[in-house]
């Protein structure tokens, strides 16, 4: 899975007219699950983002994470971060997983967000959507869960 993730003040995300998710101070994740991923990944990537320590302490370093600063997370479904733009003009998208399944791992990253106690909104998959944001530092941060896709689990060493 790829993740594109902001420090933010706020967010929110539209569709057709409408606020369907929003948040104050926590992390907007842009979010996509490429060929090979699964539910591994899916939980790898939200411990991952859950405890990146991304958020200020009292000397203004990056040493405290999500939960310790109690903070919230959208999640925005967007499978254009497997976009290979090398060559043409063209972005070709196969490395993206496809659809019904990229959403099952979707709402598995979510669930696991949820499970540990941060309130969570999501974008609608699959929907145009227009995503609202104020980046905080500004802090962006690409992350991807990188398991090679015959190794399993075991793949992890050294990601901690």
């Amino acid at each position: 899975m790829r993740a594109v993730l902001q420090r933010v003040s706020r967010a929110a995300v539209h569709v057709d007219g409408r606020v369907v998710a929003q948040m104050g101070p926590g992390l907007l994740v842009l979010l996509a699950a490429g060929q090979g991923d699964g539910p591994v990944q899916a939980d790898w990537m939200a411990d991952k983002l859950l405890h990146l320590r991304v958020f200020p302490d009292q000397d203004g370093k990056m040493n405290r994470d999500l939960l310790d600063v109690g903070g919230e997370l959208i999640a925005v479904s967007q499978f254009t971060l497997y976009g290979d733009c090398r060559k043409g003009r063209r972005p070709a998208f196969v490395q993206a997983l496809e659809p019904e399944a990229a959403a099952r791992l979707i709402e598995a990253f979510v669930a696991q967000v949820r499970a540990a106690g941060v309130r969570c909104g999501t974008g609608v998959f699959g929907a145009h959507m227009q995503v609202e944001l104020v980046n905080d530092g500004p802090v962006t941060l690409l992350v991807d869960s990188a398991l090679p896709r015959s190794a399993g689990a075991q793949g992890f060493s050294g990601q901690g």
